[in-house]
């Protein structure tokens, strides 16, 4: 068992109770303000502890860091099972959501008008989507004439992508390649990558 917390109770089943139910990352901050009184190096240790033994046991799940905090997931194997039983699509961008949201998780804070320049075409449909889906937000308003908003990516982006934070996006100079032509119509998914 783990060390208790100030009410008795074992910190490590505490922390895999909250990071059960919760349905996106858990902070480390989130887990210390709502434990209270347990440090933010109990909590790392507890969530270290739990992954070490979910590999151990070769549980149908683990703690993925993902998005600054942690969240519990399935095993990237057991996919093809849990897709055929939730029946759920993956969430679908075409080409033109992609190539926006690109520019905004290397670029952001940015502009529409920064985007369409980047893209040599309108982005308010591919912005539209992209909110919609919850990817990106209106991070505020840039000081130029008429006062732009801003947009950057969301945690959502970050989980989807598996990414622990926008340092782990691939350096730009990998993708630096001669262009192909794309159909207008195509369409990309973007599953969760655990």
């Amino acid at each position: 068992m783990s060390e208790p917390t100030g009410s008795g109770v074992p910190l490590k089943p505490l922390v895999e109770a909250l990071l059960f139910v919760s349905g996106s990352p858990v902070t480390v901050e989130q887990l210390v303000k709502t434990l209270e009184g347990v440090s933010g190096h109990q909590v790392r240790e507890a969530v270290a502890q739990l992954s070490v033994e979910y590999e151990a046991s070769e549980r149908g799940i683990k703690i993925l860091e993902v998005a600054q905090g942690y969240q519990m997931v399935t095993r990237r194997e057991l996919a093809p099972w849990i897709k055929r039983f939730l029946q759920q699509a993956p969430m679908r961008l075409s080409r033109q959501c992609l190539e926006t949201l690109a520019i905004i998780a290397y670029r952001q804070p940015v502009t529409r008008l920064e985007i369409e320049q980047v893209r040599g075409v309108s982005a308010d449909g591919a912005i539209q989507t992209l909110l919609e889906k919850g990817m990106i937000r209106i991070t505020g308003r840039k000081e130029a004439l008429g006062r732009p908003f801003l947009y950057g990516t969301t945690p959502v982006f970050l989980e989807r992508f598996g990414l622990v934070s926008l340092q782990d996006l691939p350096k730009l100079e990998e993708f630096v390649k001669k262009e192909e032509p794309v159909k207008t119509d195509e369409t990309v998914s973007v599953t969760q990558t655990n």
